[in-house]
């Protein structure tokens, strides 16, 4: 019977050893165990300390808002954005800034399973809705981007005109006047047609709980609306690939290309809409 209750307690202190261990376990940013530079390895000659801590990542997703306070060091504190939804927007040539909904995640230089997952960091790429700068730049200029430069009454779903709102003389000048100097970026304007503009991420969400960013435009705009492109180039490569795949397992000789995404209507999600 002693012996039995030695091994019984000699387990429970194994236990206890083990969840003391696991408790110990955490997220450090130290560089103790990592080795030297020749290859060697290191002795460690003291214990993890707090300011070497880390946290797990917070992997904001898109959605409803949902933000946490976190305690840090010194009293500080952090913001953990889970779920974002919204956030102020700058359009840097007009020197515009509005509150926009975030739409879609469409691209990250990382994985695109953060793409897929739709989750927001920093410099991360995303469609916002255009709707509040189309309706600034109406009133700045009086022209509605939607209609590619065109004036006149506006048509409703119904087919009726919509009245105009009323301007004075003065207005009026006023509005051409700017208008005539104004300049805009080709890529930018055939955005507003769809309602989408494609923006990037300057903000750190999981860190300040906001999701803030810029309008991409220029040489920039140019680059990303490039690496999406070839993006969806590899997705129908994929695509024929596996319909190939299935026809010769099938054993059958009728293999019909798939139609090509750039033919698909703007509705799918793989022509940016």
């Amino acid at each position: 019977g002693s012996s039995a209750c030695q091994v019984g307690s000699a387990a429970a202190h194994q236990q206890i050893r083990a969840s003391r261990a696991f408790a110990a376990m955490g997220i450090s940013r130290d560089s103790r165990h990592k080795h030297r530079a020749t290859g060697g390895r290191r002795n460690i000659h003291q214990k993890k300390r707090k300011y070497e801590m880390g946290r797990p990542s917070a992997l904001c997703k898109l959605g409803a808002k949902r933000v946490r306070p976190v305690r840090c060091r010194g009293g500080n504190m952090k913001y953990r954005g889970l779920r974002i939804d919204a956030g102020n927007f700058a359009w840097g040539s007009e020197n515009c800034t509005k509150k926009v909904r975030v739409l879609d995640v469409v691209y990250n230089s990382t994985s695109n399973e953060l793409v897929r997952t739709k989750t927001l960091t920093k410099n991360t790429i995303v469609q916002i809705d255009a709707q509040p700068y189309l309706q600034w730049y109406m009133k700045k200029y009086g022209v509605d981007l939607r209609k590619k430069g065109k004036k006149g009454a506006k048509v409703a779903a119904d087919g009726k005109e919509e009245v105009e709102e009323k301007k004075s003389r003065h207005v009026i000048f006023k509005l051409k006047a700017r208008e005539a100097k104004q300049k805009m970026d080709p890529a930018v304007e055939e955005q507003f047609q769809s309602g989408r503009l494609l923006a990037s991420i300057a903000s750190r969400p999981g860190q300040s709980g906001r999701c803030d960013g810029y309008v991409l435009e220029g040489e920039e705009l140019t680059f990303y609306k490039r690496k999406l492109e070839k993006k969806k180039k590899q997705w129908w490569r994929a695509l024929q690939e596996e319909a190939r795949e299935e026809d010769s397992l099938r054993g059958g000789d009728d293999f019909r290309a798939i139609e090509s995404p750039w033919r698909l209507q703007s509705g799918s999600k793989f022509c940016g809409s």
